[in-house]
């Protein structure tokens, strides 16, 4: 273990066969290119992503089976990436409570280099083996997790090394990269592979597969909070709508569209439902009070449909 630990990086040159790092034939001439003409071959190359991340579909609707499942048994998903890939883990971590109103806990991400690495590159932090271990170990994974390591080249060796403890402590885990299996192997529970192709600036790939990481981790807590009830059809009705007058006034809208009320009146039952949209849908459709609107969400685990349709 302790060698395989200390092991050196492969070389720059080991990973020009990396579909991530080949040249895109289509941009060979880009700065040649007038500012019009580089935008349209671009915008067209960014087009083909979501068919991409398409062709993923079943190893993305699995990863929604285990990330759902592990928070509906008090677990968490943990993001783990370096560069780019760590910074988009954080990122949907964070943006996660204030949309859903989850606890931080639930979503967490991890980039190696700390958190100085999201504001500026720290290199060779990811290749620093000891530090995935470290920085893994520090969440204190356990069974009941999942934990979803962010590779778009497939190589960082921060990522497989974090995977590889992940395993250990009993966590299931899912790998997300943009090179086939074939050239890079994981070991791991989900295997997400999203083909985005060579990039237009060749190796950058803050581009293609930065977006479809995006894309990908959008739908991954997305779908997966919707699954355990934090959306009433499209709505989302358990955002933290004290959290700035943004979310107070798109929590009113919220409560309008789903009872049918005016603003103001949809406003003043949010006042009374303390904040919480799901909580008021339900005190106007079942003409409840607070607290017994509240015990009918946690019979039916907080889900307003389930609370609406069964007496």
């Amino acid at each position: 273990m302790k060698k395989r630990r200390n092991q050196k990086p492969k070389s720059s040159a080991d990973r020009g066969h990396l579909l991530t790092e080949q040249r895109n034939k289509k941009t060979l001439n880009l700065d040649a290119l007038s500012i019009s003409a580089a935008f349209d071959l671009m915008n067209a190359e960014d087009a083909t992503i979501p068919k991409a991340v398409a062709r993923a579909k079943p190893a993305i609707t699995r990863a929604v089976e285990l990330v759902s499942h592990a928070w509906q048994q008090g677990g968490r998903l943990i993001y783990i990436g370096a560069g780019t890939s760590g910074r988009l883990g954080v990122l949907d971590a964070a943006e996660c409570p204030p949309t859903f109103r989850s606890d931080p806990k639930m979503v967490r991400g991890v980039i190696a280099g700390g958190k100085k690495a999201l504001w500026r590159s720290v290199e060779g932090a990811e290749d620093d083996l000891r530090a995935a271990v470290r920085d893994l170990s520090a969440l204190k994974p356990t069974r009941k997790d999942v934990v979803m390591g962010i590779a778009t080249g497939g190589t960082t060796p921060y990522v497989h090394e974090a995977l590889a403890l992940a395993k250990r402590r009993g966590a299931r885990t899912i790998f997300f990269a943009c090179v086939p299996r074939k050239q890079v192997r994981a070991a791991c529970d989900v295997d997400i592979r999203v083909l985005t192709g060579p990039e237009v600036l060749s190796g950058s790939t803050r581009l293609k597969a930065g977006t479809a990481t995006k894309l990908v981790l959008n739908m991954i807590t997305t779908l997966s909070m919707v699954r355990i009830g934090k959306t009433y059809g499209n709505l989302m009705v358990d955002l933290n709508s004290y959290a700035c007058r943004k979310l107070t006034e798109r929590a009113t809208r919220v409560i309008a569209a789903a009872t049918g009320l005016d603003r103001p009146s949809a406003a003043k039952l949010l006042h009374t439902a303390r904040g919480r949209a799901k909580t008021a849908i339900v005190m106007h459709h079942r003409g409840l009070p607070f607290a017994a609107a509240e015990k009918l969400l946690k019979q039916h685990q907080g889900r307003v449909r389930a609370a609406l349709e069964n007496s």
